[in-house]
């Protein structure tokens, strides 16, 4: 399979799609990008040491694949300097900010099962390389391979690379951006799920430093995750879930296997979806610690972040589906706070990347502030927005009919069933608004035979009703 970089990076599964040789090759793409940007003139990355940060998470060979760029990059006549342990994926985006390196390539496939593994590059700001980035280094992988390209490596593992540890730096920001002393005095009770992930050490170790008593689970190293998905859903949270609902913690907080995803468990141990999590937020930084700005979210993200944004007069921006989207946004204008449906968010003065361990600590400390469960602020607010419910259907396309669907989309629709459309919103996939503030959303995936369906409804019987003409819509 050829190397493509998708909405994060470039994922395959190891030994078939990801093998040293097509790290090796990745790598030097990237390298003939760096290089070509630091030949401009007048460009940021010619006045700066030409460091390019290295990084991996807790999967199979991580260390090995990190130190294969390494010394690819070494060879290119840059300086690779690799964090000294497996390390959250926000960590490193703030270490390549901090110490003004050109970029930063992080070994991860994230919430992706054991067998796959990743390779993510981000720009000298810390932020996910935008598609243009990325096309420019696909464009020197193919000229490489056209060249049949090869590296004359060291022995697996034997490149000696400087390293450092981003841990001191990163926690010397979290403390401005974290009301920590407000979490200690509220003495709180935590359920923390780490997937056996780079968030141990972490998030466990800075609600600790802040008096919280911390329950821990699935802290020890485990590159098969423990057999399961390293994803903070419903079902990787049900342990925590469990154990909360038993009255043992006032909350649960999770993250996936980097550490850029989160998982928020209430009081009551429902787990609360990410889109509430980036409602939560908005409402919390503005109303309780008085930050100004917008809110940027993506186009399949929830409209009860749009509700709570009116309600505390905050102007909204939605982008593309991609981090790096809100992150372009974020790097370009105050925004308070932004995030996206599958779980990723950042905030003001922070970096232009997911941060999972910054949205569990700020949801900690919104149950300090107002003494009160996430569940109940939630009920509070939506006295004022109604509720929204919210669901993601993958529907299964035959390839051959794959392409008619998405042209008949593409022209528009009148109605989803029953349901007039009022406003028909392109800027990713096809998005239909409905009455009452309801929606529906299309994308096609670009890999599988899917459509991507996301729908929000006011209640849960309307939800039941759009899931039933959206499968109709999608299947005939």
């Amino acid at each position: 399979m050829p190397i493509q970089f998708g909405t994060s990076g470039w994922r395959g599964l190891i030994a078939r799609d990801f093998t040293f040789d097509n790290v090796r090759l990745a790598t030097q793409g990237i390298a003939n990008y760096l290089n070509a940007e630091r030949g401009m003139r007048n460009a940021e990355l010619a006045r700066r040491k030409p460091v390019v940060i290295l990084g991996h998470d807790t999967r199979f060979l991580g260390r090995e694949f990190s130190l294969t760029s390494a010394e690819v990059l070494a060879a290119n006549g840059l300086t690779p300097l690799l964090c000294n342990r497996d390390a959250p994926t926000p960590v490193i985006a703030h270490a390549i900010r901090v110490r003004k390196a050109i970029g930063g390539i992080n070994m991860t496939a994230s919430h992706n099962p054991a067998e796959y593994q990743g390779l993510k590059f981000s720009t000298h700001n810390g932020a996910p390389a935008t598609p243009e980035v990325t096309q420019q280094i696909e464009a020197n992988i193919s000229q490489r391979l056209a060249q049949n390209w090869s590296f004359p490596a060291a022995v697996i593992g034997t490149f000696e690379c400087k390293t450092f540890d981003p841990q001191p730096a990163y926690f010397k920001q979290l403390r401005k951006l974290i009301d920590f002393a407000t979490i200690r005095k509220a003495r709180l009770k935590v359920a923390v799920e780490l997937m056996y992930g780079t968030g141990r050490g972490y998030l466990d170790r800075l609600l600790e430093a802040a008096g919280a008593k911390v329950i821990v689970f699935h802290n020890e190293l485990n590159p098969l995750f423990g057999g399961h998905h390293p994803e903070p859903s419903a079902e990787g949270m049900a342990e925590v879930s469990k154990l909360v609902r038993r009255g043992a913690a006032h909350l649960g907080l999770g993250l996936d296997g980097d550490a850029d995803r989160f998982g928020i468990v209430d009081k009551s141990g429902v787990w609360l979806t990410p889109n509430q999590v980036l409602a939560l937020a908005l409402y919390h930084l503005k109303k309780n610690r008085g930050w100004t700005g917008a809110v940027v979210r993506t186009v399949p993200t929830s409209h009860q972040v749009d509700a709570v944004a009116e309600l505390l007069g905050v102007k909204v921006h939605e982008t593309p589906v991609g981090f790096k989207y809100i992150g372009a946004l974020m790097e370009s204008e105050p925004i308070i706070v932004g995030g996206e449906e599958s779980g990723g968010l950042s905030v003001k003065g922070h970096v232009p990347e997911k941060d999972g361990i910054l949205a569990c600590l700020l949801m900690a400390e919104l149950v300090a502030t107002e003494k009160k469960s996430l569940g109940r602020i939630l009920k509070e607010l939506e006295k004022h927005t109604g509720e929204f419910h919210t669901d993601r259907l993958n529907v299964r396309i035959p390839a051959e009919k794959k392409e008619a669907l998405l042209n008949r989309l593409a022209g528009g629709i009148d109605s989803v069933g029953p349901f007039k459309v009022e406003k028909f919103i392109t800027t990713d996939g096809y998005k239909f608004l409905l009455p009452n503030r309801e929606w529906v959303a299309f994308r096609a995936s670009g890999t599988e035979p899917l459509i991507r369906c996301y729908l929000e409804a006011k209640s849960a019987a309307q939800l039941n009703r759009l899931r039933a003409v959206c499968r109709t819509l999608l299947q005939t």
